[in-house]
């Protein structure tokens, strides 16, 4: 399920001058002109948020970012069509959940049944925030069915705790369980604990919470994009996988931030501000047990998140690639 994200426009954080202003991250930004121009790159007549970075496919992810932001700018048309082009094309798999991927340019535009955890998480948050803003009991009740399906299926309880599963197939094996740490989607399991009660999802909240203070690797501390859990206190990168603070992780602290769990970013927040003490731009990702760094920048997203962590000028243009914009979007939010 892993999406190639080196596509992304490559923005330099030493850009940011002291020309740009802060005010950028305000409450108005997704309500205002960059939900507008958000919606005309990458929402098409469909419902359908394209992926401009990965050949014009879209996935869960997307359409949950799409929805989040809907709502959060009061945008009911925008929203009423995402949600049905998802649920008539990546719904049906007959358990609630939705398959992570449509590729237009396949004669199976949905090939793999599987589902995005954090896909179906942003979707089942989004509907949440709509049905209470617009009083609509069917987005309500189609969220309530998603999370508990997402408790049923993509929850599983190894090592003595529960461990959530990046899909329902493919993560959970005899001895050991791969996580995404940037599935932790913060706003959106609190609000499934306000919405079903502590008792359904605090543990999940709460294992969650260790694991991303043990999943932190190498001289500087940082997390990874994913990571093997292979007993109470045995967290490793991915054996399989770049053991890399990149393109999925970048999103633990925007989560954090956004969730109010500070305590979550401190090692990150420090490498940043000491790589900007440097005066030269933050790499796109570098591998914690290495120290190798991308020869290229963070994206404007990247940037963004890097802005709302350390307090610091963001980007004042909304990027052209989906994956980067949304990013952007997200760390100008305030719930």
């Amino acid at each position: 399920m892993a999406v190639d994200r080196r596509a992304f426009s490559l923005g330099l954080v030493m850009a940011m001058t002291a020309a740009c202003s802060t005010g950028v991250q305000g409450r108005t930004e997704p309500a205002g002109g960059w939900w507008r121009l958000y919606k005309q790159r990458f929402l098409d007549g469909s419902g359908r948020i394209v992926d401009t970075g990965n050949g014009g496919i879209s996935h869960s992810e997307g359409q949950g970012y799409g929805m989040v932001l809907a709502a959060l700018s009061n945008d009911r048309d925008a929203f009423a069509a995402m949600i049905r082009w998802t649920d008539a094309t990546l719904g049906g798999a007959g358990d609630d959940l939705y398959a992570w991927r449509y590729d237009p340019r396949q004669a199976r535009p949905v090939a793999d049944p599987n589902n995005a955890t954090d896909g179906d998480m942003l979707i089942a948050w989004a509907l949440a925030l709509a049905g209470k803003n617009w009083n609509e009991r069917a987005y309500l009740d189609r969220s309530a069915a998603l999370r508990a399906a997402i408790r049923r299926e993509c929850v599983v309880d190894r090592f003595g705790r529960p461990l959530l599963l990046p899909g329902r197939v493919g993560f959970a094996q005899a001895g050991q369980v791969t996580v995404n740490p940037s599935y932790y989607v913060w706003p959106a399991l609190d609000a499934f604990a306000r919405l079903d009660g502590v008792g359904v999802w605090g543990g999940v909240i709460a294992s969650g919470e260790a694991l991303l203070r043990q999943a932190r690797f190498g001289p500087l501390h940082l997390p990874c994009d994913w990571v093997s859990v292979t007993g109470a206190a045995a967290v490793a990168p991915a054996p399989d996988k770049p053991s890399r603070f990149g393109f999925d992780a970048i999103r633990v602290p925007l989560y954090a931030i956004m969730g109010g769990r500070t305590a979550l970013v401190g090692d990150i927040a420090a490498w940043w501000r000491a790589v900007m003490a440097q005066r030269r731009p933050v790499p796109a990702w570098i591998d914690v047990v290495t120290g190798e760094e991308a020869p290229y920048a963070v994206s404007s997203g990247g940037a963004a998140i890097i802005a709302r962590v350390t307090r610091t000028p963001a980007p004042m243009q909304l990027d052209s690639d989906y994956f980067a914009a949304s990013l952007q979007m997200l760390a100008a939010a305030r719930l």
